[in-house]
């Protein structure tokens, strides 16, 4: 959830920093936790998610400014789903782990007394 929450995050300062003000890649990444590992290839994520991000990453900073205020602005959609979609399962198992958590407490007091 937190890296597509930062990736999203990120996207938005990119499209910002590219429309009004020219600075690094590198510096617009610098205050984020995943992003600059993104940037540099590791990919803290598997599968589908890992080949999405690398896909991104790949097509940064390959056209100009105008061209890639598009391309992020189209990903951005992309990356909004993917966020609420992460941030939906995150919310189910967290509260399915705190059920079953509470219920082993509840098993071993019922054990115990």
């Amino acid at each position: 959830m937190q890296v597509f929450a930062e990736l999203y995050e990120f996207n938005e300062q990119l499209i910002l920093t590219l429309k009004f003000s020219r600075a690094s890649i590198e510096k617009i990444a610098a205050p984020f936790k995943f992003v600059p590992d993104i940037l540099k290839g590791e990919s803290p994520l598997s599968g589908n998610d890992a080949e999405f991000l690398k896909d991104y990453t790949d097509n940064l900073g390959k056209t100009d400014a105008l061209s890639q205020v598009d391309y992020l602005s189209e990903r951005k959609t992309l990356l909004k789903k993917y966020k609420e979609e992460s941030f939906t399962d995150y919310k189910k198992y967290n509260s399915l782990y705190v059920k079953i958590f509470f219920l082993i407490g509840v098993l071993i007091a019922v054990l115990l007394a």
